[in-house]
């Protein structure tokens, strides 16, 4: 399903998908399975690989949002695909490069969560750079009631966000989180009420999309080697970003219009 005329994303045939470009240079995507609590099968996952790469590759999008409705961000994979399935079935599948594919959107993604995050749901919405949160929204790890723990990422984004005693009860014992205490420990920007969620996701993206898309890019990249390596690779890898940008029409536009005191005209050059 799609609703806008612009090229790129938003103009492809999606079935569990609603997609649009807003003004201000953000790229919208809501997953919509409501009969299915926006569940993530394959089909969805493929979508959304669909999707994000389109606007990725658009450089009149400066921030994705990523959303679901208000009952559900995700209510996690769709159990209906895992039933009879096997290890070979697991190795031959494609799931994870669909989850690779989305790690590696450089474009800033924001998700908007409202309603159950949970499973694959809250690994996806870890997988985006921020995350605006109603206070409605209920997050967790419920694998291990399948006899499975999760496999997107979220026994390490957790791991890494809550510390260990705290990821060991969301994964080990199934407790959810409420917006409030994801607040608290980090895993959420902010929390707001259910019906200003959204809105307030798309003008946080907004002013993400409004600075220079190189820099943000590059500043995206920065912050996630944070997480990944050393303190010494982490600073070796920002200082050389930082000089690569002086190579940039935008740094010396940022540069000009500071000393002019006038808005920037970003050029992503």
């Amino acid at each position: 399903m799609a609703r806008t005329d612009h090229d790129g994303a938003e103009t492809r045939p999606y079935r569990n998908l609603i997609v649009e470009r807003l003004d201000g240079g953000v790229g919208l995507v809501r997953i919509h399975r409501p009969e299915r609590r926006n569940a993530l099968d394959q089909a969805t996952l493929e979508e959304l690989r669909d999707a994000a790469t389109a606007f990725d590759a658009d450089r009149g999008v400066g921030c994705i949002v990523l959303t679901g409705d208000e009952r559900a961000f995700a209510a996690g994979a769709d159990v209906t695909e895992m039933d009879g399935k096997g290890v070979a079935d697991m190795l031959s599948g494609h799931r994870f490069e669909l989850w690779e594919a989305l790690r590696t959107v450089r474009t800033p993604l924001v998700a908007a969560v409202t309603g159950y995050a949970l499973g694959g749901g809250l690994e996806l919405a870890m997988l985006c750079d921020m995350i605006v949160a109603g206070d409605n929204a209920r997050l967790g790890q419920p694998e291990i009631k399948l006899g499975i723990i999760p496999g997107a990422g979220g026994t390490q984004r957790l791991t890494r966000q809550l510390g260990k005693a705290l990821a060991m009860e969301v994964v080990l014992a199934g407790r959810l989180l409420t917006a409030e205490e994801a607040l608290a420990h980090g895993l959420v920007n902010r929390v707001t009420p259910v019906e200003d969620t959204l809105h307030a996701a798309v003008e946080l993206a907004r002013k993400v999309a409004s600075r220079a898309p190189l820099a943000a890019r590059v500043a995206k990249s920065a912050i996630l080697q944070a997480q990944d390596t050393s303190l010494e690779q982490g600073l070796a890898f920002e200082r050389h970003s930082f000089t690569l940008l002086f190579g940039t029409e935008d740094q010396k536009e940022g540069v000009r219009a500071f000393l002019d005191k006038r808005e920037p005209h970003w050029s992503g050059r």
